[in-house]
């Protein structure tokens, strides 16, 4: 079941997240290859971030899945999702980070 956590420092206030929610939904279980109803999508806004030593939108989010990640699929889910805060939040994607985690890797590690 992949989690998306994004954090960001824009207030959230009077903005509609559920177009957020679907299309964070959408891109990540097209991206990993898993279905819909097994992503889930948290986001919270008025975060206290601080980036590139100023406090203008930004984002950080954070994927842990179970599988189903690899270079190609990082670069995908940066770029759909970092659209998708651009499009719906107006945070520009350069201001945009996100760490990947699969958990299935640190098995593949200890074994080796």
């Amino acid at each position: 079941m992949p989690c998306v956590d994004i954090s960001t420092n824009v207030n959230l206030d009077g903005v509609n997240a559920d177009p957020i929610f679907s299309d964070v939904t959408k891109a990540v279980a097209s991206i990993i290859g898993r279905p819909e109803n097994l992503v889930m999508v948290l986001l919270k806004g008025s975060v206290a971030i601080s980036f590139e030593g100023n406090k203008e939108p930004a984002a950080f989010a954070e994927i842990i899945s179970m599988g189903g990640i690899n270079s190609e699929v990082k670069r995908k889910l940066i770029s759909s999702i970092g659209t998708i805060l651009q499009t719906k939040l107006s945070i520009p994607r350069t201001r945009f980070f996100l760490k990947v985690y699969d958990t299935t890797m640190v098995h593949k590690i200890a074994k080796l």
